[in-house]
């Protein structure tokens, strides 16, 4: 049956290793995490043996190499072996989809926790919101600025993936370029935010709230820089085309949700949010 002609249009992949190898990666990374934390709190290591940080290195590193080994498979799949029918790419688009439908509400988690504290906090013991101790963000000064920057990183992946659909290889190599270093602006704006942070990321629910909805953005953004590097380093290589470019399409998705995510972040904690006590420049 092995040698018979196919006669469907759906692409039934080839046993491969690594998804066992990922799975592995994953829990060397969970596991090193947590002996790491355990050795930080100056707690007995995990189990006695699994002091220091090797074991969470080891778990990234392979991580990154069943990411590269993955994407690797997957892209001949695409470009070498052509199994990425219509009805295939169909469905890898409802993936997608569905994927950045789970993102949405990983991100409602944390506005939830946010506008909870923001809107009851008697609940929380604090007489108002936020906390008349804490200096808030001008959202006028970076804030602001990193907002120009992501709406205008969603401009060039616009125009890159225009120039992909009309046949443009040139157009959609320095797009891809200028949203990638449009990318890693926003996360070095960000870093210098946080280091100049008027108020702690422990011991105040404000805190607490802001740093993990804009720090999961922030990670989100690295992901999608990552995503465009590797759509930068195809587009040079041909392999996208007018027909075949989801792996790109892919990637402007999800960029255009990190761009979405960040106004409602940016309208909803940096100005909303703002106190009457704001840190100095």
């Amino acid at each position: 049956m092995a040698s018979d002609e196919v006669k469907h249009d759906y692409h039934l992949v080839q046993p491969s290793a690594w998804p066992i190898i990922g799975s592995v990666a994953a829990f060397l990374t969970a596991v090193g995490a947590i002996a790491y934390f355990q050795t930080l709190k100056e707690q007995p290591p995990l189990f006695g043996v699994l002091s220091g940080w090797w074991l969470l290195v080891l778990g990234l590193l392979m991580l990154v190499y069943t990411f590269i080994g993955w994407w690797r498979d997957v892209i001949k799949e695409s470009v070498v072996n052509g199994d990425h029918t219509p009805v295939v790419k169909l469905h890898l688009r409802y993936g997608m989809i569905l994927f950045i439908a789970s993102e949405v509400m990983f991100f409602v988690a944390w506005f939830w926790a946010y506008f909870n504290a923001a809107f009851f906090p008697n609940a929380i013991n604090l007489p108002a919101w936020p906390p008349v101790n804490i200096a808030t963000f001008d959202p006028w000064d970076i804030p602001l600025l990193n907002t120009l920057v992501l709406l205008t990183s969603g401009t060039t992946v616009t125009w890159a993936h225009h120039a992909v659909q009309t046949g443009d290889q040139k157009g959609a190599i320095n797009g891809l370029g200028i949203t990638i270093l449009l990318g890693m602006l926003f996360t070095a704006l960000q870093a210098y935010e946080y280091v100049h942070a008027a108020f702690p990321f422990a011991g105040n629910v404000y805190g607490a709230t802001f740093f993990m909805a804009t720090g999961f953005h922030g990670f989100h953004v690295i992901v999608g820089t990552i995503f465009l590097i590797v759509c930068w380093f195809r587009a040079r290589a041909g392999h996208f085309t007018p027909e075949r470019h989801f792996g790109f399409e892919a990637a402007a998705w999800y960029w255009h949700f990190v761009d979405v995510v960040w106004l409602f972040l940016f309208a909803s904690i940096y100005v909303w949010g703002a106190g009457s006590l704001v840190a100095a420049h």
